[in-house]
């Protein structure tokens, strides 16, 4: 469930009373009562918020009725018990990101009292940008630089920086964003502290959140946050030593900060990383020894790099093609791994050449025979993933009806696209 943001002035007595609701709703059996609580809640959140009426806020309104919906039937209605008061004064207090009505209650109290807000002012300057604030606060509250948020992901403001597992409306990435980080750093920030992002553990510092997210990646900062965060002592190899940095961030495709990481010293030390950095001679020394990754890494959800060093030889060369690699991936076919081979999401070489546009990479794989009609997670064949990629994602100089109509040239199946397409160069390459 996504987390909804804090009215300006809140009322916990008002808290109260929607638990309170919320109870007789679920306790009527209607759904239809459950969704009337949840829409009125919601839209008493906008007013408060002073959000202007618009179709994207309509659209995060719907998203956020259907979730709480979402979570109160399968928590509460497919096992077939009502809602209990602490049940939802819970659900309020976890749709807010705390872990119980007590830490929502405290912060409820401390919202209304500017001076012991500080903390979320601090926060909001980060954010936004505001250095002349953050520095003030700094100044009257030394402190500040270690606290952690009363959230349930109990991070430091330094983490905030990422815009990474924090609240929704918080993951922001301002212009000054290298400015704020290192006023935070030479306030003493330390650097690698932990947070309890997605469940905790030792990749949950603020370079894996860093690398991972898509509000600095967006803002065109992500590899300058890296340097600045490597030049105050980051561990570039992850607080295990096992490389988690570069592997988050060629697993979120995010190459320029993966490209920095190596550039600042990170270790290429697997035939997964080397072949998505391009680094030839690595692939081959790597794809005959059979060396593996580290095992911290095997069992983190967003990498999923297989054991077997076959399989790990296969998602090696998808991902060479999902960066553009031709040199690595050539070598990885002369090396006998299939043109067939896919990486976790069933992207196979194919699709990620031809979805980013790599032409030669098209070609070649077309030459060994490489899979057309494939289908991908979400059921793509690669001439459908590819039109998605230029109509939604496209990269940077890529010829994406160039490129389809090289596919449609090899024999990709057209019925399996819906056109038109809404671009008419590619639809005339579909008519070809």
């Amino acid at each position: 469930m996504d987390t909804l943001p804090f009215p300006p002035r809140p009322n916990l007595e008002q808290s109260r009373k929607r638990a309170k609701d919320l109870v007789k709703a679920s306790k009527s059996h209607d759904l239809a009562a459950v969704h009337a609580w949840a829409t009125t809640w919601i839209e008493s959140l906008a007013r408060a918020l002073e959000v202007p009426e618009s179709p994207p806020l309509q659209a995060m309104m719907d998203r956020a009725v259907e979730l709480l919906e979402r979570h109160i039937r399968e928590e509460f209605a497919s096992k077939n018990r009502d809602v209990t008061l602490a049940d939802a004064q819970r659900l309020i207090a976890r749709a807010h990101s705390f872990d119980s009505w007590s830490d929502f209650a405290t912060h409820a109290d401390l919202a209304n009292y500017p001076q012991d807000s500080v903390f979320e002012n601090a926060v909001n300057a980060v954010i936004t940008g505001d250095l002349a604030t953050l520095d003030a606060l700094l100044r009257a509250n030394p402190e500040l630089i270690h606290t952690r948020s009363a959230r349930v992901h109990r991070v430091t403001l330094l983490h905030y920086v990422a815009a990474n597992g924090v609240e929704d409306w918080r993951q922001k990435t301002p212009p000054n964003a290298v400015a704020i980080a290192t006023r935070l750093l030479d306030a003493g920030a330390e650097v690698d502290a932990l947070a309890e992002t997605y469940g905790g553990g030792n990749a949950q510092t603020t370079m894996n959140l860093l690398v991972s997210s898509v509000h600095p990646h967006e803002a065109g900062l992500q590899s300058a946050l890296v340097d600045v965060l490597l030049d105050y002592g980051a561990a570039v190899d992850g607080l295990d030593h096992d490389g988690s940095p570069l592997m988050t961030s060629l697993a979120f495709g995010y190459i320029e900060p993966a490209e920095t990481l190596a550039r600042r010293g990170a270790r290429i030390d697997n035939v997964v990383a080397a072949a998505s950095l391009g680094d030839a001679e690595l692939v081959e020394r790597f794809v005959n020894d059979g060396v593996g990754i580290a095992p911290s890494l095997e069992n983190l959800y967003w990498i999923h790099i297989p054991k077997d060093t076959k399989s790990r030889a296969e998602f090696a060369l998808a991902w060479a093609c999902a960066y553009g690699r031709t040199e690595a991936a050539t070598l990885l076919l002369e090396h006998g791994v299939s043109p067939a081979s896919a990486d976790n999401s069933a992207m196979t070489a194919l699709h990620w050449a031809a979805g980013h546009g790599y032409m030669e990479l098209v070609d070649l794989l077309l030459k060994c025979a490489a899979p057309l009609e494939a289908r991908n997670a979400w059921g793509g064949t690669v001439l459908s993933s590819t039109i998605w990629f230029a109509r939604q994602s496209p990269m940077k100089g890529a010829d994406y009806p160039a490129v389809v109509q090289r596919l449609v040239a090899a024999g990709a199946d057209v019925s399996q696209v819906h056109h038109p397409t809404g671009d008419a160069r590619i639809d005339e390459a579909l008519r070809g």
